[in-house]
């Protein structure tokens, strides 16, 4: 079985990507929601990040992303912190998951493979791209946070110029039956490829 990365900056559409791909039958690990799910309910974690960050990190026994992302994202050296915290657990997990399952590939969802260096662990990795007004503007919608909150986040990761040349394949997406089009092709190359 194939392991492939999924990645691309804040705002590109990598779930919607994801899902794409879900719905030709191959299964997503989502890197983001595990890493939640894991920082509200593993107590070795939550200890952790309380000990990083304070009491504020949980507000009536449940995560506070706002008060967390507030402090983290102007603070690199505190991000890789979390990060150190975090990113463990959620690749235990993932390697769990991934023995569960049988097909020619799977894909982990993951919005800094290359920041992290993690894109090394996989078969091939699939970059979602978009243009930076496109990605603002879907946050802008999705999100409650302001555009300079978007902008911060969107400091902490690399852009497209430097993920391209380390990927496999590129999805560029702006319109959303071309993007179909896109992972049809690459989810007959993989299927290929795995076999």
């Amino acid at each position: 079985m194939k392991i492939i990365g999924l990645t691309g900056g804040i705002g590109s559409g990598k779930t919607t990507v994801a899902k794409l791909f879900e719905e030709l039958g191959v299964p997503v690990y989502n890197s983001d929601l595990k890493a939640k799910k894991l920082m509200q309910d593993s107590k070795e974690i939550r200890n952790a990040i309380v000990d990083l960050l304070g009491e504020e990190s949980y507000a009536l026994e449940k995560l506070n992303k706002k008060y967390i992302a507030d402090k983290v994202f102007g603070d690199k050296e505190l991000l890789q912190k979390l990060n150190a915290i975090v990113h463990p657990a959620v690749r235990k997990d993932f390697i769990s998951w991934v023995k569960k399952k049988r097909t020619p590939y799977v894909i982990q969802e993951a919005a800094i493979l290359f920041e992290n260096n993690s894109y090394k662990i996989f078969d091939k990795v699939i970059l979602v791209k978009a243009t930076k007004e496109a990605r603002l503007e879907r946050i802008l919608a999705r999100d409650n946070i302001s555009r300079e909150e978007i902008l911060a986040r969107m400091e902490n990761q690399w852009n497209d110029s430097k993920k391209i040349p380390l990927a496999d394949y590129i999805i560029e997406n702006t319109d959303l039956e071309e993007t179909k089009l896109q992972v049809e092709k690459i989810h007959h190359q993989l299927t290929k490829l795995a076999v």
